[in-house]
């Protein structure tokens, strides 16, 4: 699929406001980049330890591992895994123009994309980029958010990125305030917040880093916070519910479960604690088989690969590295259903073998599911099954394309009748999203995945 495809939202198409598709038309132009696959043998830098381990020799960057799951029972997994210790900068800075917040987004490229380009953040770099471990030019902007020169910090929350795939991996996810001129580099251009969210919709545009990042604002940026007090008759009774859910504080007469119930029952989900997890070496995972070109373990449905990279507009113009390459697209849905007049998402408490909690709020359906012994997830038929004028979001976006190779995933918002049961499983809850937006403040509550449909919910506004 092309950049600049719309996706299907709520029944309509959403196309690229003209002045920046004209700009982004220039940047995909001005950027040449190679994705090429290549064997192992022939990676730059980087080598197989004798546990079967694919590490760089700088000790930077990241290491392909391998991780064991075993459950209560015996039952489990063993894997793959990307372990990144560093903590790297996902940072949006912002600025006021005429009353509207606008954010600073950049053009950039990653080997994993299905399209090369993307639309980032200002600043997205791990710690072994922005010290220049790699050798290559500075990350522009870092003193924005790093220094004695940072702005006013709106945002600053370490966030857990995929857990199926990464080992307990932090990013920190700031939004920083400007107030001085602060002029573009051809490839970052200001862009109204308002123009941002409703990009979200555009198929494979917004890449993970920026979307995030979006799953964090604070509520005085949103548009939704101010039109959730104004006049509700020019909006249908799902937007209605969708701007009263960003009022509902929690209070027993607005949200089905109060704030504080919602965190006795995530944290009752994190203390059963059904599955242990460890890494290993990558060769004793139980099934790993390593040819030239791939490494494959069991039934696990992602292999790791590698490429050579040759891009001119990156840090560093050309260089080599491992990828995790998915089977197949993945989904992830909210159901939503109006409670009192207000939208409330179901929200589950998964399991994720990556995740330093273990356990964080998900949506409703998350597939694959890192338990594969457990059966259909719930409510998978009603997300398979679903009424396409009840879809209110549907898009297909990638996932993070610096290491996971053409990973995407079908992202929903399906809106359920009033007759759709509030008793739901315990590994689930109806939650506002005036509640998402408190948790979200705070690390290790919502999974990458929901901070995603969280932020594609702004753009519903």
């Amino acid at each position: 699929m092309n950049v600049g495809e719309p996706a299907t939202v709520g029944g309509g198409r959403t196309r690229l406001p003209a002045e920046f598709g004209d700009w982004w038309a220039e940047r995909r132009a001005a950027h040449r980049f190679e994705v090429t696959g290549i064997p192992f043998e022939e990676l730059d830098g980087w080598r197989f330890e004798p546990g079967g381990n694919l590490v760089h020799e700088s000790g930077r960057f990241f290491t392909v591992e391998g991780l064991r799951v075993r459950g209560e029972d015996g039952s489990g997994w063993d894997q793959p895994i990307l372990h990144q210790p560093e903590i790297g900068i996902l940072g949006l800075l912002v600025k006021d123009v005429c009353g509207v917040p606008h954010c600073l987004m950049q053009a950039k490229m990653e080997p994993g994309n299905v399209n090369g380009l993307q639309l980032s953040p200002t600043v997205q770099a791990t710690r072994s980029n922005y010290t220049r471990v790699h050798g290559g030019g500075r990350t522009r902007y870092l003193e924005h958010f790093w220094g004695p020169r940072r702005g006013r910090v709106l945002v600053d929350v370490l966030q857990s990125e995929q857990g199926a795939w990464f080992w307990q991996k932090h990013n920190r996810n700031m939004i920083v305030e400007v107030d001085g001129d602060v002029p573009e580099h051809p490839d970052f251009r200001w862009l109204p917040l308002p123009e941002v969210l409703r990009l979200l919709s555009v198929e494979d545009l917004v890449n993970m880093d920026s979307r995030t990042v979006l799953g964090c604002l604070p509520r005085d940026l949103l548009p939704a916070w101010s039109l959730a007090r104004a006049d509700l008759g020019s909006v249908d009774a799902f937007g209605a519910a969708l701007r009263r859910s960003y009022g509902a504080a929690g209070r027993p007469l607005s949200a089905v479960t109060s704030q504080r119930e919602l965190e006795t029952w995530l944290l009752d989900a994190k203390s059963r604690g059904r599955w242990e997890t460890r890494l290993i070496p990558l060769s004793e995972a139980s099934g790993c088989d390593r040819d030239r070109d791939a490494i494959t373990v069991g039934d696990v449905p992602f292999r790791i690969i590698a490429v050579r990279v040759r891009a001119g507009s990156r840090e560093v113009t050309q260089w080599s590295q491992p990828m995790l390459e998915p089977h197949e697209q993945r989904r992830a849905a909210f159901l939503a259903r109006s409670t009192r007049g207000i939208l409330h998402l179901l929200v589950q408490a998964r399991f994720e073998p990556g995740l330093l909690a273990k356990v964080e709020l998900a949506p409703t359906v998350l597939l694959p599911s890192p338990d594969a012994l457990a059966g259909p997830a719930p409510f998978l038929h009603q997300v398979v099954s679903a009424d396409p004028a009840r879809i209110r979001f549907d898009a297909s976006l990638s996932e993070e394309g610096g290491r996971f190779y053409h990973a995407r995933t079908r992202y929903q918002v399906i809106e359920v009748g009033e007759d759709f049961p509030l008793e739901v499983p315990e590994s689930h809850a109806w939650m506002t999203v005036h509640q998402l937006m408190e948790l979200v403040r705070h690390g290790q509550y919502l999974n990458v995945e929901a901070r995603t449909l969280l932020a594609c919910l702004h753009g519903l506004t």
